[in-house]
């Protein structure tokens, strides 16, 4: 599998990851403080305001682990907000690794404080890994979502390491048992992420194209349209890997003339529409 390919598609789909992380940051500060929080980062239209402020709220959850060192919420939080700023934000390779391994560690330390048998999951064989993943229930759902978003951002910073492209199944595993649990969690992302996880490469390498458009479309589906990302990364993995160019222009085109604003989608529509332009742009030169 191409490392090129994995960053790519890995790097955009950590927007999808920042969104839903912001939202549930400071979830144990204040309850009310945290909706505020979370409902004015969600449904702002300026990405670079939310960039900006990114590294204040790295702190001030820093500094509430210091004192809580085992508290699955905030590991979680952590992991998520961290994992998403470097993804999105972080230029610097270096510091980009730095950040995701340290939001890997601390999903890996949720998942075992949290989840029964969940220790050292990276670690052990993958027959008992899968074995694992296929007994967790619908309750568990949030958890194993963060835990193979995050980890798919991990790989995405390593994607020069043909060794962390390897656990790349452990994660795609990891999301089909969050589609097959609650497919409408966190509207419909997981079905995003196995629609990219099935187009990055093409039919001859392994890849499965028709199932992954098949996970676009129900993305697509479960938010109503709504979430524009979904058509943005519908047409740079399937229609480009096709070479779908009638597909592929008529997803950013929709995406350009769709209203940005939605509730809990506004600051990631925001980043689609960008995304779009960009693809347009560079159309005559991919097809």
């Amino acid at each position: 599998m191409p490392s090129r390919q994995v960053g790519k598609s890995a790097a955009l789909l950590l927007v999808v990851l920042l969104m839903h992380g912001c939202a549930s940051l400071v979830g144990s500060v204040t309850q009310s403080f945290a909706s505020d929080l979370g409902t004015a980062i969600l449904n702002s239209d300026d990405p670079h305001m939310v960039r900006d402020g990114a590294p204040a709220y790295l702190i001030l959850i820093d500094s509430l682990l210091a004192g809580n060192a085992q508290n699955v919420a905030l590991l979680e939080q952590s992991a998520e907000l961290h994992s998403a700023y470097a993804g999105a934000f972080v230029a610097e390779p270096e510091r980009a690794k730095k950040l995701h391994l340290k939001a890997k560690t601390q999903i890996l330390r949720a998942a075992c404080l949290g989840l029964k048998n969940a220790c050292a999951l990276d670690q052990r064989p993958y027959a008992d890994f899968a074995t694992w993943v296929a007994a967790q229930q619908q309750a568990q759902v949030p958890l194993i979502y963060n835990l193979a978003s995050i980890w798919a951002g991990w790989i995405q910073a390593n994607s020069d390491d043909f060794m962390a492209i390897a656990e790349l199944g452990r994660v795609k595993v990891l999301m089909q048992r969050v589609v097959e649990l609650d497919g409408a969690y966190a509207n419909g992302n997981a079905h995003l992420y196995m629609g990219v996880f099935e187009t990055l490469v093409p039919p001859g390498m392994g890849g499965r194209p028709e199932i992954g458009k098949q996970h676009f479309e129900q993305a697509l589906d479960i938010s109503g349209g709504r979430n524009l990302m979904v058509k943005v990364m519908y047409a740079d993995q399937y229609a480009r890997l096709l070479f779908e160019r009638k597909l592929h222009d008529q997803l950013l085109q929709d995406v350009l003339a769709a209203e940005a604003k939605a509730p809990g989608l506004t600051l990631m529509n925001t980043v689609a529409k960008e995304r779009a332009q960009r693809l347009l742009d560079t159309a005559d030169d991919y097809f």
